[in-house]
């Protein structure tokens, strides 16, 4: 038997995955194969017109990626907006809809009254995508990131380490008590999944951390609420929040900001989907019976 062209493995990756389940089998086909040969996607489509050969050990990927073992932990990398980021096992992977909340952050710190130098904390940044992406894309601030498991806090720092961003491993309850008052941003993608709930696809259900996923309760809003309490500590009058959770859980969340005498401006976000992704408010004074 002759050995198999790239562009006749590459049409069989794609019926094999196809077949697992794996939702997008054709690119992940292309993917895996350039992981292996290195070209770029594009010379990759250009060689799948010609007669160059299956490359070694391509089989195997398609195999490991037909278990549903995740695409992003057999090329250990993940892409997100700007950033080439290494992750594996213990670690969650960052989603497409995250970057629409880092658009929000920027959007904000490029504001006419924006600070020079921001000061930006990140709560549970997991493998440091949303403090990586603020880093990189706004020149001059200044990025802190808290991550509570050792494994994650491992790739994150792996990650941020040529970012200049300042990591600590710990609980984003308590973290940065010397930043206090001090924070122009705070911004965070807490695990948020209700406790009863099973994630759909075996990459997320087999894969992530469940450290990651279950937010905490019934509803999953334990440690949202807690990112919440953080950031009234942690960001100065005039700060901005900005909070991932699940679409199910955006109007819980918008109703915790306006009910608390801490935040104004409190704003849902939709995602690409048109799914509520992101509140947003901002941090003020309560009333000065309050205070006293």
């Amino acid at each position: 038997m002759s050995p198999r062209t790239l562009a006749q493995a590459v049409t069989d990756a794609t019926r094999t995955l196809a077949e697992a389940g794996v939702p997008s089998p054709r690119v992940d086909a292309e993917l895996l194969a350039d992981h292996l040969l290195k070209v770029g996607l594009g010379r990759l489509r250009a060689m799948l017109l010609g007669t160059a050969p299956e490359p070694e050990g391509y089989s195997d990927l398609i195999a490991e990626r037909a278990s549903r073992v995740p695409l992003q932990h057999i090329t250990g990398t993940s892409f997100f907006r700007h950033l080439e980021l290494a992750v594996g096992p213990g670690v969650f992977l960052p989603r497409p809809e995250t970057e629409s909340v880092v658009q929000l952050v920027i959007d904000r710190l490029q504001r006419a009254d924006a600070p020079m130098a921001p000061l930006v904390v990140d709560l549970g940044t997991g493998s440091g995508a949303i403090a990586g992406s603020i880093a990189t894309e706004v020149p001059g601030s200044r990025v802190y990131a808290v991550e509570l498991s050792p494994l994650a806090h491992a790739w994150a720092e792996r990650n941020l380490a040529p970012l200049g961003v300042t990591l600590v491993q710990g609980d984003l309850r308590t973290a940065f008590p010397e930043l206090e008052g001090r924070c122009d941003v705070v911004v965070s993608n807490p695990p948020y999944i209700p406790s009863g709930a099973v994630p759909n696809e075996p990459e997320v259900a087999e894969h992530d951390p469940q450290m990651a996923l279950f937010g905490g309760g019934a509803d999953g809003m334990e440690l949202p609420a807690a990112a919440v309490l953080s950031a009234v500590r942690l960001l100065r009058q005039g700060g901005y929040f900005v909070l991932e959770h699940a679409e199910v859980q955006g109007a819980r969340m918008a109703a915790l900001l306006q009910e608390s005498p801490y935040w104004g401006e409190v704003t849902s976000h939709r995602d690409l989907n048109g799914k509520e992704r992101a509140t947003s408010a901002v941090r003020q004074a309560p009333p000065a019976e309050m205070r006293e």
